[in-house]
């Protein structure tokens, strides 16, 4: 998901380190807040495969800075990891799901339809899942909470991808 995050915030702007950090955390932060020793690797990994362009230069005070963009193939790329298929654990698939459609304006209509149309039956399948669990079990009085709660999260993210998917057809 980390590489997803940083191409996202190239495909907006050139910006060192620094300022992928920075600027994953001001819009991401209630899903994620990757360390300088998650993003730098990831940055290496994703120069190494040729979505991101590496530039070095002088700061006006004397110091060395570096600056990344990305490339077309990164925006490809950017694309690709935005359309993958849904994570299988529940919780990465929520918080994952969230930070692809949090990205989907750079997608076009046509991508974000795919899009909405990879999460909804993975989400539908969850909130069943939910409910079967919940029905053919003896849930103490705080599970019961917590499994309500998991089925309206579930309801809630099914109504967000039909609201998406309406607004994306018009």
């Amino acid at each position: 998901m980390i590489e997803l995050l940083i191409l996202f915030e190239l495909s907006r702007k050139t910006l060192t380190m620094y300022g992928i950090s920075k600027e994953i955390k001001l819009l991401f932060s209630v899903f994620t807040t990757p360390s300088y020793g998650t993003i730098k690797p990831a940055l290496n990994r994703l120069e190494k495969s040729g979505f991101v362009r590496v530039q070095k230069t002088m700061s006006s005070g004397g110091r060395p800075s570096t600056y990344y963009s990305i490339t077309k193939e990164g925006e490809a790329e950017l694309k690709n990891l935005i359309l993958s298929q849904p994570l299988d654990n529940p919780i990465q698939f929520m918080t994952a799901s969230r930070i692809k459609l949090a990205c989907a304006d750079i997608l076009t209509g046509q991508e974000q339809q795919r899009l909405f149309n990879l999460l909804k039956p993975k989400a539908e399948m969850l909130l069943m899942e939910a409910k079967n669990k919940q029905e053919n079990q003896n849930l103490s009085y705080y599970q019961e909470l917590v499994f309500n709660n998991m089925i309206c999260e579930y309801k809630n993210f099914i109504s967000l991808l039909e609201g998406f998917r309406h607004v994306c057809a018009d």
